[in-house]
């Protein structure tokens, strides 16, 4: 498969019409290039670093080790590796891609980053993807002071279990996505994410404990509307009873928004998802004092995805 892919990367130059500038051939080479995921490379063909134009590049289910001459391509603003068999310590040419400004880079072999394995990135990231890893810390270099333009941030499926304190760095990021990792708490800092707007924790180890789990901060200081603690040990009365969360709940109201998963307060909700609890019956879910005005509400708002049978 690589060797049909290297030959019709080479055909583009010896059987393709040209034009005077030669704006065809490299057009044709650069759309052939940005589809080179799911061919089973080991390696990526040279002729992809020759398209230097090149601004895409999705090199995503293939059995990749290396990034070869990747940091040739210094037009690359988005790049797709997920689903490889890249480590830590072979991304060093990701450093030279100074216009990047998305990197996904799940589900390959990351994991035990030393700070002299994972590499800088460039200062132009605004979305990286580090998620299904098995990383037991978060790598400096993503919390470096030099991540201030990042806005979107995925460590899910990891083995993550705290959040450091230098996460403060990263004052443009809006979306922080932890799932599925052993946290049990997060730090005052998280709090100092000031634009912060979407925080998902599904599957931590997320309770009530003193102090609190979540700090008031994280609350109160961020622009936080949007949290998932789904998969958590943490009740609704639990998380209702946290300092600074009624903060949180006057913010939700103002800008009307309806995403509050795994501990919300029922006259808050118009969805809500109760799935997996098998000891909970619809009849007597619709027992419990205050669920008629729930349901009434989702009538106003013609939502339909309430739950009809929970057993």
């Amino acid at each position: 498969m690589f060797a049909k892919l290297r030959e019709r990367m080479g055909n583009v130059t010896s059987s393709q019409p040209k034009n005077k500038t030669g704006k065809k051939v490299v057009a044709q080479k650069i759309e052939i290039a940005q589809k080179t995921n799911e061919h089973g490379l080991d390696e990526i063909p040279e002729q992809v670093f020759q398209c230097t134009s090149l601004k895409t590049l999705d090199l995503s289910k293939n059995k990749l080790t290396k990034l070869g001459k990747i940091s040739q391509l210094k037009e690359l603003k988005s790049f797709n590796c997920d689903e490889n068999a890249l480590t830590s310590s072979e991304l060093a040419p990701l450093s030279n891609l100074n216009k990047l400004q998305s990197l996904s880079l799940g589900k390959n072999r990351l994991e035990n980053p030393t700070n002299h394995q994972f590499p800088s990135l460039p200062s132009t990231m605004k979305q990286l993807k580090l998620q299904g890893n098995s990383l037991s810390s978060i790598p400096k270099q993503v919390c470096s002071p030099n991540m201030k333009l990042l806005e979107k941030l995925d460590l899910s499926f990891n083995n993550l279990a705290e959040v450091p304190a230098e996460i403060c760095n990263l004052v443009a990021l809006t979306e922080l996505n932890l799932d599925n990792n052993m946290i049990v708490s997060l730090r005052e800092e998280v709090g100092q994410l000031t634009k912060l707007k979407t925080l998902s924790l599904k599957n931590n180890y997320i309770q009530a404990s003193n102090p609190q789990a979540i700090p008031a901060s994280v609350f109160q200081n961020t622009l936080l509307i949007d949290l998932n603690l789904h998969g958590n040990k943490l009740s609704s009365t639990e998380l209702n009873a946290f300092d600074g969360f009624d903060a949180f709940l006057e913010r939700r109201k103002k800008v009307k928004s309806k995403n509050l998963f795994g501990g919300a307060l029922v006259d808050m909700s118009i969805d809500l998802d109760l799935h997996g609890n098998k000891k909970l019956s619809s009849t007597e879910l619709n027992a419990f004092d205050g669920f008629d005005a729930f349901v009434e509400r989702r009538k106003k708002v013609k939502s339909k995805n309430l739950l009809e049978e929970l057993s």
